[in-house]
C-alpha cells in the first residue's frame, strides 16, 4: 500500500502530464476518496506548487500552465558522484529499499544531458564487483525519517520494536543518532521506561511516533560507538572471559570493538589483557585465537578449553599424518 508521501508525488505526477483531471479520476488512481485527494492537492500547493481548481461540469485540477520543474543541471563529476553513491549504497544495504534506488538511478539518467548520459552508462556497463550484494535488512522510508527528524530536535519517540525473539513491545526512546553498520540500520539511545541506553534494528520497528517534549543528549561517546561497543557487550547464550598476551593492536586485528570488550590502557605494550566477549555459539572461537597467534588463557567457560583441544588434536593429527 503507497504511503501519502508516495500518493502525492504519483499525484504531481497525473497532474504533469498535463490537461485537466477530475477529482473522481484522481481518486481512482490513488485509490483514496475524494476529500483525500483535496488533501493531497492542498499538500502541493503548501509546497508552492500552483495547483488550479477548475470549476463547471468538467472541472477538476490541473498545473498553472507556467509550470515547469526546474532541469536538474549536474556536472559530470556531480552525476558520477550520485550514480556511484546509489550503486554503492545499493550493494551495502545502505538504502531503505531497492526499487527506489534502481528507479532514481533510472530517474537521474533520464534527464542527464545526453553526452553525459553516454559516458556514465559505458562506465557502468563496463563496472564490475568482486563480490554480490548480500541480503540486506531495510528499515521502512518513513520509520527511518520520523527519528532521523527525533534525532535533530531531540524529540522523544514511540516505536513499536520486535526483538530478535519475535517478542513485541512499544516503547518511548529518546533517540542519539541513527548508524548503518554492516547492511542494517540502528538507532541508539536511552529506552525512557527502563532509563538505559540500548540499541534498536530499524527494520524492526513497525512504527515512529513523534512525542511532546524534549531530552538532552548526554556526554560520551557518539552513536557509531555506542552501536558497534553494545555488539561485544550484548546478551548471549556464552560469556568468555580470556587473558591474552600482547599490545591493544594485535588483539583487535582478530577480536575488533564489535566483537570483544578489553583493556585499552597502554595501547602500544605487550602485557597480559583481560579480555570479555559474549557469542551464541562457541564453535568459531577456537579458529580466532589459533589465528590470532598469540599466548592467551581461557578463564571461562570450560566448554571453549574442550573445543581448543579438540582444535589442537586435529591440526595435530593431520600433522602427523603429512609426516
Amino acid at each position: 500500500m503507497p504511503r501519502p508521501t508516495g500518493r502525492v508525488l504519483t499525484l504531481l505526477e497525473l497532474l504533469q502530464s498535463g490537461g485537466t483531471r477530475t477529482v473522481a479520476e484522481l481518486a481512482g488512481r490513488l485509490g483514496v476518496e475524494g476529500r483525500t485527494v483535496r488533501r493531497y492537492v492542498d499538500q502541493l500547493i503548501d509546497l508552492d506548487v500552483p495547483v488550479e481548481s477548475v470549476r463547471g461540469r468538467y472541472g477538476g485540477y490541473r498545473l498553472a500552465p507556467t509550470y515547469r520543474l526546474p532541469p536538474l543541471m549536474l556536472s559530470d563529476d556531480e552525476a558520477l558522484a550520485v550514480l556511484l553513491g546509489l550503486i554503492a549504497g545499493r550493494r551495502a544495504g545502505v538504502t531503505t529499499e531497492l526499487t527506489a534506488s534502481e528507479t532514481a538511478s533510472a530517474k537521474i539518467r533520464r534527464v542527464l544531458p545526453k553526452h553525459v548520459a553516454r559516458r556514465l552508462g559505458a562506465l557502468l556497463d563496463a563496472l564490475a564487483f568482486t563480490d554480490q550484494p548480500g541480503e540486506s535488512d531495510t528499515p521502512d522510508a518513513a520509520v527511518l525519517l520520523t527519528i532521523a527528524d527525533a534525532v535533530r530536535h531531540h524529540r522523544p519517540v514511540s516505536i513499536r520494536y520486535t526483538d530478535r525473539a519475535g517478542q513485541r513491545s512499544e516503547r518511548t526512546l529518546h533517540p542519539y543518532g541513527i548508524v548503518a553498520h554492516a547492511g542494517r540500520w540502528y538507532v541508539t539511545g536511552e529506552d525512557a521506561g527502563l532509563g538505559e541506553d540500548r540499541t534498536f534494528r530499524l527494520d524492526r520497528v513497525a512504527d515512529a511516533r513523534t512525542l511532546p517534549g524534549s531530552f538532552g543528549v548526554p556526554a560520551g561517546p557518539d552513536p557509531a560507538e555506542r552501536v558497534v561497543t553494545g555488539f561485544a557487550t550484548a546478551e548471549y547464550r556464552h560469556e568468555v572471559t580470556l587473558r591474552i598476551h600482547g599490545t591493544v593492536e594485535q588483539i583487535r586485528a582478530r577480536l575488533p570493538v564489535t566483537v570483544a570488550c578489553l583493556e585499552a590502557d597502554e595501547p602500544a605494550a605487550e602485557r597480559w589483557r583481560h579480555v570479555e566477549l559474549r557469542a551464541e555459539r562457541l564453535d568459531w572461537v577456537p579458529g580466532v585465537l589459533a589465528a590470532l597467534d598469540r599466548p592467551f588463557v581461557i578463564e571461562r567457560p570450560d566448554e571453549l578449553r574442550d573445543l581448543v583441544v579438540a582444535l589442537a588434536d586435529r591440526l595435530t593429527s593431520c600433522t602427523a599424518r603429512k609426516t
